[in-house]
């Protein structure tokens, strides 16, 4: 094979996996678009979002995992509920509307024709950025 045609070869492969990321790129802004015209999901505290895709699956976002519960991720949102009891109205109208909202953002991005499965990634950015713990571990798991 000459050098043009294997420079060319290089080219046409480079092009075609320089394609594929930036669709899945679009994808992931797509979808993200979504989930922030929902005017729920807008003005909710936390912004759900889609970090990646890997292949039919959309890596989402999410305060809690199986080393951070939901009452702690909360806490974090709402400052005012760490003085309130455990079993107080305020704390179980907190815990519905975050797993409510959650399964909102994961309807909405299942929507999509390229998704099929949804898989929940504890957000370390959101608490590092907000100046908060610090969660060393990556702890994926699926909704």
């Amino acid at each position: 094979m000459s050098d043009r045609k294997q420079f060319i070869l290089v080219m046409v492969v480079a092009a075609i996996f320089v394609s594929w990321l930036g669709w899945r790129g679009f994808v992931v802004i797509r979808l993200n678009e979504a989930i922030r015209s929902d005017t729920e999901l807008r003005h909710y505290p936390y912004p759900f979002r889609v970090l990646r895709v890997d292949g039919s699956t959309a890596v989402m976002s999410t305060l809690r995992s199986p080393n951070i519960t939901t009452h702690q991720a909360l806490q974090y949102l709402y400052p005012k509920l760490r003085s309130t009891s455990d079993d107080s109205p305020d704390w179980q109208h907190a815990e519905r509307e975050f797993a409510r909202l959650q399964a909102r953002s994961s309807e909405i991005v299942l929507a999509s024709p390229y998704i099929r499965h949804i898989r929940w990634e504890l957000d370390q950015n959101w608490y590092y950025l907000a100046g908060l713990e610090k969660h060393s571990a990556r702890t994926p798991f699926d909704f």
